[in-house]
């Protein structure tokens, strides 16, 4: 195999982040039937938070109280107590994507694996333990404890030098958003593969090396190269 690093994006590239479904769970907890109504006004706070938070505008922690202010309020709770019961109900329902487990026992022992995620410490941590997928990698980058998050160039310097500063001409990034993982992969000077599992357009100005529609057509093409 031509890479020494793969370096994967953590949701929705290994494992499914089924929201709706958590937040429905941790509001049982408060008496409230969660709605998809529910969901999609949640929907447009989180998103744009997210996109602040990858273009370094907002803290993660700013990110995680911001997004369940209005419940918080609402229910007359701390914006953090919110947060952490969604953290273990996302927890509780984790599960690897298809295709991940067959992939990662493929291109286990011929190259080191690591994850470089956006995500949050608590729910990476119990994810990877509860999944049985910790030993997998080598290398766990959590955007929340570098301080800047992908697509920023540092967050991917941190992770190489953790690496052993690898030749980055052997190194692979692999992951589901092409705004974060792979300009940010371009930014550092690596091959990138966007797993585009729903069609979506490529945005402009950004050219990932490969596009699969699968976690198999990944492992298909690893084989090759």
């Amino acid at each position: 195999m031509k890479w020494d690093w793969i370096f994967f994006d953590a949701d929705e590239t290994l494992f499914t982040f089924d929201a709706f479904s958590g937040l429905q769970r941790m509001f049982l907890d408060y008496s409230v039937a969660f709605t998809a109504e529910d969901f999609q006004d949640y929907q447009a706070v989180n998103k744009p938070l997210w996109a602040d938070y990858q273009n370094g505008a907002i803290s993660a922690l700013q990110l995680q109280h911001t997004r369940f202010r209005s419940w918080a309020e609402r229910l007359n709770v701390e914006p953090g107590l919110l947060n952490d019961a969604f953290i273990n109900a996302m927890a509780e329902i984790c599960a690897p994507l298809p295709g991940a487990v067959p992939l990662l026992n493929a291109i286990r022992g011929r190259c080191k694996i690591g994850i470089i995620t956006n995500g949050f410490t608590a729910l990476q941590q119990i994810r990877l333990e509860r999944t049985g997928l910790r030993d997998y990698f080598d290398l766990l980058v959590i955007s929340e404890q570098v301080g800047v998050a992908k697509p920023d160039r540092r967050i991917f310097d941190y992770a190489l030098a953790l690496a052993g500063n690898p030749d980055r001409a052997r190194v692979l990034m692999v992951g589901d958003t092409a705004e974060s993982d792979i300009k940010g992969g371009i930014n550092a000077g690596l091959a990138t593969c966007w797993l585009n599992a729903h069609g979506q357009p490529q945005p402009e100005g950004i050219a990932p090396t490969w596009t699969v529609a699968s976690l198999e057509e990944l492992g298909q093409l690893l084989c090759k190269h």
